[in-house]
């Protein structure tokens, strides 16, 4: 009885998650490494983006209950200065840059008009496009990790079920002792393939949708700040 129960604590202790990685062939070893720091590295990305989104979005309230407040452009624009914070400010700092630089009195007496819209609309571009693509910073490696992390995992379920296999060819012994090892840690591998792969896919979707949101707020606040300044340049 003794030598059964202790069979049974070592086969316990083989079997932990611990055990299973101690054990493991240097390939299921690496596999294993690999997908740890992967999703480690997706949930420092899935953490730094949610509170990203949340700051833009506050942010970007902020902006617009100040820019519908009433209260001039031009004193927004010192208010903010040349380096604000969120996106829609950036933008609309950069049309007034633009604004103030060619929307003076010379640009409407040279009938210029077309060209200073033109310019005022290619700088909120710019400005847009520079700062979506600072957010979308780490988007990329989520979508890689959501759509490799099973491959790899998978592998190392392979490559462990082949060490099962060879341990059944030298050892003539098809029981589960035999077996049991190299099947779990096939097993560990696809788990953690899919740890780090499902929350990789749902983050990615969830910022894809949040960031195609605020960028269609921004854009339209560009569209209607680009026609409201349009409308100064025709009636100055």
């Amino acid at each position: 009885m003794s030598t059964e129960a202790s069979n049974l604590v070592l086969s316990d202790q083989e079997l932990s998650v611990w055990g299973l990685f101690l054990q493991a062939d240097i390939v299921v070893k690496l596999v294993i490494l690999m997908l740890i720091v992967a999703s480690i590295w997706s949930w420092s990305i899935i953490i730094e983006k949610i509170r990203t989104l949340r700051h833009q979005n506050r942010l970007a309230d902020e902006f617009e209950d100040m820019f519908w407040s009433g209260e001039h452009i031009d004193r927004i624009y010192d208010r903010l200065g040349s380096e604000p914070e969120g996106v829609m400010s950036r933008v609309f700092v950069a049309a007034m840059r633009e604004w103030r630089r060619g929307g003076t009195k010379l640009g409407r007496m040279s009938g210029q008009f077309q060209s200073i819209a033109q310019r005022i609309e290619r700088s909120m571009g710019v400005a847009m496009s520079r700062e979506m693509t600072l957010m979308e910073k780490g988007m990329t490696f989520l979508a890689s990790v959501g759509s490799v992390a099973p491959f790899v995992g998978l592998f190392g379920t392979v490559w462990g079920i082949m060490n099962s296999f060879q341990s059944i060819a030298q050892s003539k012994n098809t029981s589960l002792a035999v077996v049991a090892p190299g099947i779990a840690e096939a097993l560990f591998a696809t788990a953690l393939g899919l740890v780090a792969a499902i929350p990789a896919v749902v983050a990615y979707n969830r910022f894809s949708s949040q960031m195609d949101s605020l960028a269609s707020r921004v854009d339209s606040f560009s569209s209607e700040f680009s026609t409201m300044l349009s409308r100064q340049l025709d009636e100055g």
